[in-house]
C-alpha cells in the first residue's frame, strides 16, 4: 500500500477576515435607508437632550437662509455640507452643537416668479388685491421649502428639519417689524430723496447685494458747456468746459460741473480742422492737460496743426466760472434748462480718464449727490420708476432709458442728437465696461433719485448700547476688528473696507411681498421735521401683537391704520407707509427671532459661527452686522467662515447656457451623497472649487481606498471581546507605535476641526490610512491576525489596537462621510437606536504618546523600505513570487543593528527569515539614495513551505503537523 502524500488543507484553520460590510458601497440606493433610520430614532433631538442633561457648552451655527424659489444647485450643496461638517465635528468634540435651518421667503426673487406667471397669463400684478398677491407669494415659497428641505436632507445634513425658521412665519414677521421699529425709535431712520441703484424693469431700488456686474457697451460723449461768467480771458472769446460721460441720458439733469483743485488744466485753441470735423476754428476749450491729447484725438483734432495750448487755467479761475447748460435756449426747451451751471471743486475728480471735468447730476450718482448736498444744488425728478423721462419733460418726455424688456431705450441717442443740434457735442464714441445689472432680471440698472427710507449709520444713537461705539458704523468696525474671528482672515479686510466706505442703508423697496415699513408719517410735515415719523412705543406694541396673531398681511387690510392709532392719535393726521423692507433687513434680523427667541438658539443671542459664500460680505454678513449694531450694539456672530464659488473642471463659471453645470441630485444619483461630501472635504473651500466627472472619479477612488481600510478592520474584529484586550505595557512595539500615531492624529484632527480645516483633517486621515495602515501595519499584521493562535499576545494586541483604531477612525470620519461611517458602525454595533452620530470622538490617553519610540520606528520603517525595495527588484525579475520566499541580509551600522535585533524584523519585512549585519556591504548590494547606511543583499529562504502561513522555514516537515511551521503547529494543537 502506498503512503498518503496528500497535502493537508488548512484553510478552515486560518482566521480570515469575516464581515457583512460590503465591498461595494451602493450609496445611491442605501443612503435613504439611513436617513429614514436617523429620523425614526430621533438622532438630532436626542443629542439636544443629551446636551442639556450633561450641561454641554452650546455651539450655534446660524444658518444663512437660502431663497425658497428653485431646486438646489451645487453651491447650495457645498454650503450646507460645510455647515454640516462644522456642526457634526463640534458635537463629536463635546459641544451641544445646534443647527436650525432656515429660509428667506420674502423679496424680489419670489415676487418676480409670481409676476412671470401673471405675465404669461396676460395679467397685471397691479390689478390684483395686494393681500391676494402676497398669499400667492407665500404659497409659492411654501412649495419650494418642502422641495428644498428634502434635497438638503438627502445630503445627510443634520438639523431641526421639523421646525426650521422661515422669515414669513408670523412670529418672524412680527420680530422683523419690531426690529425695524427700534430704528424708528432711536432716531436713525429718516426719509431722504437721494440717488439709489434702481431697476427700471423691476421698478424698485436694489441693495448692493442684489447687483451683479457684467460687460456692457455704453455711449460715451464729450459735451461742451459754454463759459458765460468769469475772467475775461474765458468770456471774450467763445470758450467751453468739456465734460465726458458714459450716461448721456443724465445731461438733462445736470446742475453743476466738478473739477479737481489739484489737477493741471489748460486753455486750448482750435486753429485748424480736417474736412470731416465739425469743430469751429478760433473756439477755445478747457481740459485737464493729462487728458487733452486723447480728447482731441477722439474729436479728430490730434496734432499741432489743429490745436495749440494758450495758457494754464488755475483752480481759482475755475472756481470763478459759471457755465450755461448745453440745452440753454434750445428750440422746444421751454426754458427748462435756462439756468446757470456753477463750477465746483470736488475731491472725487481725477485725471485718470475723460476730460478732468465731471458733469454733475445730483439725482443720478452718489458723488454728484454729495456735491449737491455740500453746495445746495437742486434735485431733479425727471426719471420715472419704469426708467422713462417724466411725460412733460421738454424734448424727451416719455422716452425710456431702459425699456421694460431690459434693452436700451431711445434716451441716450436722443440726447446725443440734441447736443449735436445745439452745437454742444465735441465728440462721441462707445465704451465696453463693467456695468451694474439686476441679479434677478439681468437688466441694466440706473442711479435714480427717489424718496426712500434710510438708516443713518453715522448718527450717534442714544440707546445705552455704546460699549463698542456710538454709531452703527463705529460699532460695526469695532466688531470686525475686536469681536469676530475670520476664516479665512481675508474676510475681515473685505467687510471692513466695505463698511468703512458705505453710505447710509436704504431700507425701502417699492414692492409688495415683504415685511412693510411699519411706520406712519404726519400729513403736511416735511421729512426733516422732528415729528415727521410717528414715534410711539404703544403703537409699536400694537403692530407687533397684530403681526404675531395675523401676520404682516394685516398691514394691507382696510382699517388697519385706524385700528393701530385709534385712541392714541388721530388716524386722519397720519399717512401709512406701504413700502416693504429690503429683504436683507429680513435676513439681517434673523438673529433676533432665531438666536434670541428660540429655546434652541443662543443664550446671549450671538451665534458662534455664520458660514456663507464670499458674496455674503456684501450680503448677509453685511446686513446682519448693520442690523445688529443698531439693535444689539454689536455683531450677532463671533465667527465668520467664507467659502468660494463652484467652477467646472476647467475653472469656468457654471452656466446653463454653457452646459457645464453639475447638479447635486445627479451626483447623488450616480455616486451617492457621501462622494459629494468627500469632494467638499478634499477641496480648499477658501478658494473657488472645481467639480466635474473626472474630479468626482478621483474622489470616488479615494473613497474606495478608505472603505477598504474600514472593511479590513471590521473583518478582523469579528467577535472581539473585552477579555481579549491587552494593556499598553504588554503590547509589542509595533502596536505601541501605532497607538502613538493615534494619539498624534487625535490632537491634529481636533485642532483641524476646531479651525474648520476639513481639507487638512481629511488629508491627514487619508495619508494615515494609506501609508501607516494599509502599507505598513495591516500588511505586517495580516499574518498574525490570520495565523496566530487566538490566545497569542501578538494577535490579541493587534485586535485590541484595531478596536481602538476603529472607534477613532469611525468618529473622526463621521462628520464627513456620514452615511458610510454609520454603515461601518452598525456593522459592529447594530442595535435598536444605535448610531455613530450619537457618540463623541473618544478621548485618547496621553500615555499613548511615546516620542522616543516614534523616532526609533521612523528608522525601522526606513530600513524596511530598503528591504521591500530590494525584494521588488527580485519579484520583477521573476526570481521570487512573494516576499516570504526571501531571507535577505541587511547591512546597517552597529547602532541600527542593535535596534533591529530587538524587534522581529523578518515579520516586519514579511520575509521568512532575515539576517542583520554590521559588516561592510558588498558593492552590488541594493540601496536607496534617500536612506543612508542601509544595503540589502538578496538570499532565498531555506526550508519547506508551511501550508498554513506560507513561510519557508527549516522546521517544516519535522513537527506533528509536518506541513506546518512551529507557530502553526502549536496553533493547531
Amino acid at each position: 500500500m502506498c503512503a498518503d502524500t496528500t497535502t493537508p488543507d488548512y484553510r478552515s484553520t486560518v482566521f480570515l477576515p469575516e464581515t457583512e460590510f460590503p465591498m461595494r458601497a451602493g450609496l445611491p440606493q442605501r443612503e435613504p435607508d439611513w436617513l429614514k433610520r436617523w429620523e425614526e430614532i430621533g438622532v438630532y433631538d436626542r443629542l439636544r437632550e443629551r446636551g442639556a442633561a450633561e450641561g454641554r457648552a452650546p455651539f450655534v451655527l446660524h444658518d444663512g437662509p437660502p431663497y425658497a424659489n428653485g431646486h438646489l444647485h451645487i453651491g447650495h450643496a457645498l454650503n450646507k455640507v460645510l455647515k454640516d461638517m462644522v456642526v457634526r465635528s463640534q458635537q463629536m468634540m463635546g459641544k451641544d452643537a445646534r443647527y436650525v435651518p432656515g429660509w428667506d421667503c420674502h423679496g424680489l426673487p419670489i415676487e418676480w416668479k409670481i409676476e412671470e406667471q401673471y405675465r404669461a397669463k396676460g395679467l397685471n400684478k397691479d390689478d390684483v388685491d395686494v393681500v391676494a398677491f402676497r398669499q400667492e407669494c407665500r404659497k409659492f415659497a411654501e412649495g419650494w421649502i418642502d422641495v428644498q428641505r428634502e434635497e438638503f436632507k438627502r445630503l445627510g445634513i443634520t438639523g431641526k428639519w421639523d421646525d426650521p425658521y422661515l422669515t414669513m412665519d408670523y412670529h418672524a414677521e412680527a420680530v422683523i417689524a419690531d426690529e425695524f421699529m427700534k430704528f424708528v425709535m432711536n432716531g436713525s431712520l429718516y426719509q431722504g430723496s437721494k440717488p439709489v441703484m434702481w431697476s427700471p424693469v423691476e421698478k424698485t431700488a436694489l441693495a448692493e447685494a442684489e447687483v451683479e456686474y457684467h460687460d456692457h457697451t455704453s455711449h460715451t460723449i464729450w459735451a461742451k458747456f459754454r463759459v458765460i461768467a468769469g475772467d475775461a480771458l474765458y468770456t471774450k472769446t467763445p470758450t467751453d468746459v468739456v465734460i465726458w460721460t458714459t450716461t448721456p441720458w443724465t445731461i438733462p439733469q445736470n446742475r453743476a460741473i466738478s473739477f479737481g483743485p489739484a489737477i493741471a488744466y489748460g486753455l486750448y485753441e482750435i486753429i485748424g480742422r480736417p474736412a470731416d470735423s465739425g469743430a469751429t476754428i478760433g473756439h477755445r476749450v478747457i481740459l485737464a492737460d493729462a487728458l487733452a491729447e486723447a480728447t482731441f484725438a477722439q474729436a479728430k483734432l490730434a496734432g499741432p496743426e489743429f490745436v495749440r495750448r494758450l495758457a494754464d487755467v488755475p483752480a481759482a479761475d475755475l472756481s470763478g466760472m459759471v457755465c450755461a447748460h448745453p440745452y440753454r435756449g434750445i428750440e422746444g426747451g421751454a426754458g427748462e434748462w435756462d439756468y446757470d451751471v456753477p463750477m465746483l471743486a470736488g475731491d472725487h475728480v481725477t485725471d485718470d480718464a475723460g476730460t478732468g471735468f465731471v458733469h454733475t447730476a445730483p439725482s443720478h450718482g452718489d458723488d454728484d449727490y454729495q456735491m449737491g448736498l455740500k453746495h445746495g444744488l437742486p434735485m431733479t425728478y425727471n426719471v420715472e420708476p419704469d426708467g422713462s423721462y417724466r411725460a412733460d419733460l421738454p424734448l424727451f418726455g416719455g422716452q425710456h432709458i431702459i425699456l421694460p424688456d431690459g434693452k436700451e431705450g431711445p434716451a441716450n441717442v436722443s440726447n446725443i442728437k440734441a447736443l449735436a443740434g445745439a452745437g454742444a457735442l465735441f465728440a462721441k464714441g462707445k465704451l465696453k465696461h463693467s456695468y451694474p445689472h439686476s441679479w434677478r432680471s439681468k437688466a441694466p440698472l440706473i442711479y435714480r433719485n427717489t424718496p426712500q427710507w434710510f438708516v443713518a449709520i453715522d448718527k450717534p444713537l442714544a440707546d445705552g448700547m455704546g460699549q463698542y461705539g456710538e454709531t452703527i458704523r463705529a460699532r460695526a468696525l469695532t466688531s470686525i476688528n475686536d469681536l469676530v474671528e475670520w476664516t479665512p482672515q481675508t474676510g475681515r479686510n473685505r467687510l471692513f473696507s466695505m463698511i468703512e466706505a458705505r453710505p447710509d442703508w436704504v431700507l425701502s423697496r417699492q414692492r409688495a411681498w415683504g415685511v412693510p415699513l411699519t411706520c406712519f408719517v404726519k400729513k403736511g410735515a416735511k421729512p426733516t421735521d422732528a415729528d415727521y415719523v410717528l414715534r410711539d412705543a404703544e403703537v409699536n406694541a400694537r403692530i407687533k401683537a397684530a403681526f404675531e396673531a395675523e401676520g404682516a398681511d394685516v398691514w394691507y387690510v382696510a382699517g388697519f391704520k385706524e385700528r393701530m392709532l385709534g385712541g392714541l392719535h388721530d388716524p386722519e393726521a397720519y399717512t401709512q407707509v406701504y413700502d416693504v423692507l429690503d429683504v436683507w433687513f429680513d435676513s439681517g434680523s434673523t438673529h433676533a427671532f432665531v438666536l434670541r427667541d428660540r429655546a434652541d438658539g443662543a443664550a446671549d443671542g450671538i451665534a458662534d459661527l455664520y458660514l456663507e459664500g464670499t458674496d455674503q460680505h456684501r450680503g448677509w454678513f453685511h446686513s446682519s452686522m448693520l442690523q445688529a449694531c443698531g439693535t444689539k450694539g454689536r455683531a450677532p456672530y463671533r465667527g465668520v467662515l467664507t467659502h468660494g464659488f463652484t467652477l467646472d473642471e476647467k475653472g469656468m463659471k457654471m452656466s446653463k447656457s454653457l452646459g457645464n453645470t453639475v447638479a447635486p441630485q445627479e451626483v447623488i444619483g450616480e455616486y451617492g451623497a457621501d462622494i459629494l461630501r468627500l469632494w467638499v472635504a478634499q477641496s480648499d473651500y477658501t478658494a473657488d472649487l472645481r467639480i466635474g466627472k473626472e474630479i468626482l472619479k478621483g474622489v470616488a477612488d479615494s473613497y474606495r481606498r478608505l472603505r477598504n481600510t474600514m472593511r479590513f478592520m471590521l473583518g478582523n474584529l469579528k467577535d472581539f471581546t473585552e477579555a481579549e484586550r491587552v494593556e499598553l505595557r504588554d503590547m509589542p512595539e509595533l502596536e505601541q507605535w501605532l497607538l502613538h500615531r493615534l494619539a498624534e492624529l487625535d490632537a491634529e484632527v481636533r485642532e483641524g476641526y476646531a479651525k474648520y480645516d476639513f481639507q487638512g483633517v481629511f488629508q491627514k486621515l487619508f495619508t494615515f490610512c494609506t501609508t501607516d495602515l494599509s502599507a505598513v501595519y495591516f500588511d505586517i499584521r495580516k499574518d498574525a491576525l490570520y495565523c496566530d493562535a487566538p490566545a497569542s499576545v501578538r494577535r490579541r494586541a493587534a485586535r485590541t489596537v484595531l478596536d481602538l483604531l476603529f472607534h477613532r477612525l469611525a468618529t473622526w470620519l463621521a462628520p464627513i462621510l456620514v452615511f458610510t461611517m454609520e454603515d461601518v458602525w452598525l456593522s459592529r454595533f447594530e442595535a435598536p437606536g444605535e448610531s455613530v452620530h450619537l457618540h463623541d470622538i473618544p478621548e485618547t490617553p496621553k500615555a499613548w504618546l511615546n516620542h522616543a519610540l516614534a523616532v526609533k520606528w521612523d528608522r525601522i520603517r526606513a530600513v524596511r523600505r530598503v528591504v521591500t525595495g530590494a525584494l521588488e527588484v527580485q519579484r520583477t525579475a521573476k526570481v521570487i513570487g512573494a516576499s516570504l520566499e526571501a531571507a535577505p541580509v541587511v547591512h546597517v551600522d552597529a547602532e541600527t543593528k542593535a535596534m533591529l535585533d530587538g524587534v522581529p524584523f523578518a515579520d516586519l519585512c514579511i520575509t521568512s527569515a532575515i539576517e542583520v549585519s554590521s559588516a561592510a556591504a558588498p558593492a552590488d548590494a541594493f540601496t536607496l539614495p534617500d536612506v543612508a547606511g542601509v544595503a540589502v543583499v538578496f538570499r532565498p529562504a531555506q526550508g519547506g513551505k508551511c501550508e498554513r502561513c506560507w513561510q519557508i522555514l527549516p522546521e517544516v516537515g519535522t513537527l506533528s503537523h509536518p506541513a506546518t511551521c512551529k507557530r502553526c503547529n502549536d496553533a493547531l494543537g
